[in-house]
């Protein structure tokens, strides 16, 4: 799956941007559901809501984003 990184979404910010600001977080969240014997993420529909969730400043679903976070998951 190729990423366009570049891809300017809000004010400035980028795909990467909000990657590169999503990933620290998402890596804690999954890391911890994992000792606790569970899954932070069970779907893409999961993903696209924690994103929306935790993006700073635009909550609007990004594709980009959410595969690029979808695809970690499996």
């Amino acid at each position: 799956m190729q990423i366009n990184l570049n891809k300017h979404v809000w004010e400035g910010w980028t795909v990467g941007d909000f990657i590169d600001d999503l990933e620290p977080l998402f890596d804690i969240v999954r890391s911890n559901a994992s000792e606790f014997g569970c899954s932070a993420f069970e779907t893409k529909e999961d993903v696209k809501k924690w994103c929306m969730d935790n993006q700073p400043g635009y909550k609007k679903y990004i594709p980009e984003v959410v595969n690029y976070f979808a695809s970690k998951i499996k």
